[in-house]
């Protein structure tokens, strides 16, 4: 127990450095001049790169939305030795990584294969499109350019060295083929998150010079960490090896190219061939670096500070590493069906519906409505392969995670905001069968049981009293400390009946629309009026006191999930109205929300993140680091003190998200968090994805622009915007005074400009709109 204590009191200790300005501000290397043309130069992939408890953020490179995605195998930025470099990340999340690389200088030595590469942050250069190293124990320069299904390694060697290149595995039974032409076949069989073999990834390289060459059965020491960063033991994977060796009198430079396909070894070559022939490294790279400038400088920002132009280029940056396209000429093989299938339109994978479908979604229906439409389209498509829609859903399939389905959200949001290229229909037939077929469990891809029946009948998911043996048969198959989340998963259920009714409203499908209305209000069968506070009930009706704060085992996941009762509190974003009046109106919902800001753990730091390690990034009870609580900010809006709104959003960006290696304050899960950074620092915000309206909100820069895919622009000024001027005194749109802080989607798609004026009063008064 002391043991447990003293290493959560460290972890507590490095909590706290995150709010610290501490010499590691991105003004080095990467930094940008004022007044750059774009925000590319601003983007820093090492912000971010030590996690306060659980899944730290990789530093990846790679082209926006592309397959290949490359990022050091370490386990994070205080890791001073690199394990080796993968070809490709099937997760960027929990990494799940693909071919191995590293080179060695010397006689060739079993040494070789075993031991990780030492290196200095000062001789490392981090950029989406280009990554280098240099490793200082054999002084080798390692270069990495990506390609969308290919990539380019460049290694400088000393003169005068033996160089070697060595290539391995991550997974059981690999397999390489050298091939005239210093050619090489790979194949790396992919497992999924039960360790079960879903797919294939194929390989095919070149390698330059004239070297030697051979195979080498054998087992790679991978050096595996845990999401903690605990190092487990050594995990051995057995499979061929391959290696090239070059003498002391060749090129002291190695390039090493390849492409990477999941339908075929011949579709690999295919792809080589398609984009490395007649191209240098040099010119990948900077056609890498001209994809990137067209994506980022679609929105341009004025005002601010360097540092918060690097918080929010790097978070827009990360919205671009999910999902990715794995479509190949015309084709794509399916996780969901284990087939290869036809087809002309691309094929994304790779998402977390339960944090996307907040803010990475909607800011993806502003900026590439074109691409939306196509992942919904692969949503549907997969819906069709498998016969169930994915949450989440990965290369080799969908894996069982959180609860709901948010993918439900995502198609009713799209549709109202004129989204309307991918087969609707189709989609509301697979989110009936979910609702209607498959258990709402947290971390289960099971069909329906007697606790889905239970809540079908009463309204609620029964939750278990505390010492309560689990009964329910489907409930016992989970692991990693899931229970039944049952306050969790009936607020979330709520929202996604909502979704469920108005797609169908939308789609003229009354009699599914008037069965799930009703399903949308039963968040209110939780409502304990007394505390105010949503509770679990027993399956015989009987409330279950408990502390909202701290009861409900390991990070609250008999009642909530992950976080605890005052996260979940707040949780009716598709029913503001009415939760507010549930509540007791407007002026208590406002004097909750401040009492959320304020309330205390009332326990030691390190007794509070042993039960909830998910709940960082706090600011009295409110948690920044989980997607649970991205919208709760703005609820303020919903009440006689807009201000507040603006000033939370701006406390929690300059706190939480500053341009360091502590910069984002919890699980980033690809996109979610950043997507909440990328709108707040704009100015607005999708409070409830499925309402096509915005949440307007303090900006962090005096001007912003938005080059719509359209042709139009949609520009917000903020006039007169400072640190201290930071409260909106009027607003409007195209010149029309605004009487509420909120617009439209289609406002915003029209182009058009909306102003603020800014100043340091708080005593504005503004319409409430719902």
């Amino acid at each position: 127990m002391k043991i447990k204590i003293g290493i959560l009191l460290i972890l507590s200790a490095l909590l706290s450095l995150a709010g610290m300005q501490i010499g590691y501000s991105q003004q080095k290397k990467n930094s940008s001049p004022a007044g750059s043309a774009t925000g590319l130069n601003y983007i820093d992939p090492t912000i971010g790169n030590v996690a306060p408890l659980y899944n730290t953020n990789r530093p990846v490179v790679h082209l926006p939305n592309q397959m290949i995605r490359m990022f050091p195998k370490r386990q994070d930025h205080l890791d001073m030795q690199i394990t080796d470099f993968p070809m490709s990340s099937l997760n960027i999340i929990t990494p799940q990584v693909i071919f191995g690389i590293k080179p060695f200088a010397g006689a060739l030595a079993d040494t070789g294969w075993y031991r990780r590469l030492t290196y200095d942050h000062d001789f490392e250069t981090v950029q989406p499109w280009y990554y280098s190293v240099r490793l200082t124990d054999d002084n080798i320069l390692t270069e990495f350019a990506p390609g969308e299904r290919s990539g380019i390694y460049r290694f400088t060697f000393p003169a005068g060295v033996k160089k070697n290149i060595l290539l391995s595995h991550y997974y059981k039974n690999g397999q390489y083929e050298l091939q005239e032409g210093n050619a090489l076949v790979g194949q790396e069989f992919v497992n999924d998150a039960n360790h079960q073999q879903k797919g294939i990834a194929y390989l095919y390289g070149k390698i330059s010079g004239k070297p030697e060459s051979g195979k080498k059965q054998g087992e790679k020491d991978w050096g595996r960490y845990t999401v903690l960063g605990i190092p487990e033991k050594h995990k051995k994977v057995e499979g061929e090896r391959a290696w090239f060796s070059y003498g002391e009198q060749d090129n002291p430079v190695v390039e090493f190219r390849y492409a990477i396909s999941f339908v075929s070894p011949e579709q690999a070559k295919k792809n080589f061939e398609k984009e490395l022939t007649s191209i240098s490294f040099d010119q990948l790279k900077a056609k890498g670096k001209a994809a990137w400038e067209k994506t980022i400088g679609q929105i341009k920002v004025e005002g601010g500070t360097e540092a918060q132009k690097r918080s929010f280029y790097t978070a827009l940056y990360r919205c671009y590493a999910r999902l990715v396209d794995i479509s190949e000429d015309g084709k794509y093989y399916s996780g969901y069906d284990k087939k290869v299938h036809d087809d002309q339109r691309p094929f994304y994978t790779d998402d977390y519906t339960w944090g996307n479908y907040l803010a990475l979604h909607p800011l993806r229906t502003i900026l590439d409505p074109k691409r939306e439409a196509d992942i919904l389209q692969s949503y549907v498509n997969m819906y069709q392969q498998s016969g169930w829609i994915p949450e989440y859903p990965k290369f080799y399939g969908d894996r069982a995670g959180m609860f709901g389905f948010k993918s439900s959200v995502m198609f009713l949001d799209a549709y109202r905001k004129g989204i309307r290229n991918f087969d609707s229909n189709t989609a509301l037939e697979g989110m009936l069968k979910s609702a209607e077929k498959r258990t709402m469990l947290p971390h289960r891809n099971d069909p329906k049981g007697a606790l889905d029946d239970f809540y079908y009948a009463k309204g609620y998911y029964p939750a278990l009293r505390p010492g309560e043996a689990e009964t329910d048969s489907v409930a016992k198959l989970r692991g990693n400390g899931q229970r039944r989340s049952a306050v969790a998963v009936t607020l979330g259920n709520s929202y996604d009946s909502w979704a469920l009714s108005e797609l169908a409203k939308e789609l003229g499908n009354q009699d599914v629309y008037k069965r799930y209305a009703p399903r949308a209000q039963n968040y209110k069968n939780l409502w304990h009026a007394k505390s105010g506070f949503f509770i679990p009930k027993d399956a015989k009706g009987d409330w279950i006191e408990i502390d909202p704060k701290f009861d409900g085992g390991h990070a609250g996941n008999d009642y909530y999930n992950e976080n605890n009762g005052w996260s979940y509190r707040w949780n009716v974003q598709q029913d503001i109205k009415g939760f507010t009046e549930l509540m007791g109106g407007a002026d208590k919902l406002e004097q909750n929300l401040d009492q959320l800001f304020r309330e205390g753990l009332d326990r030691p730091k390190y007794v509070f993140w042993d039960k909830f390690p998910d709940q960082t990034g706090m600011i009295g009870q409110f948690a920044m680091g989980n997607q649970v609580t991205f919208f709760i900010p703005y609820l303020f809006n919903y009440t006689n003190a807009p201000w507040k709104t603006q000033k939370y959003t701006r406390l929690l960006l300059d706190t939480w998200f500053q341009d360091n290696i502590f910069g984002v304050p919890g699980d980033e899960d690809g996109g979610s968090m950043s997507s909440f950074v990328v709108f707040s620092a704009m100015g607005f915000y999708p409070t409830t994805p499925g309402i096509p309206r915005y949440s307007i909100t303090s900006p962090l820069f005096s001007k912003v622009t938005i080059d719509l895919p359209n042709g139009k622009k949609f520009t917000l000024i903020a006039h007169n915007s400072s640190r201290i001027n930071k409260y909106i005194q009027s607003a409007s749109m195209n010149g029309k005074p605004l009487t509420s802080l909120s617009f439209s989607h289609q406002e915003l798609m029209n182009g058009g400009t909306l102003v603020l004026e800014m100043g340091e009063k708080t005593d504005k008064k503004w319409d409430i709109t719902y």
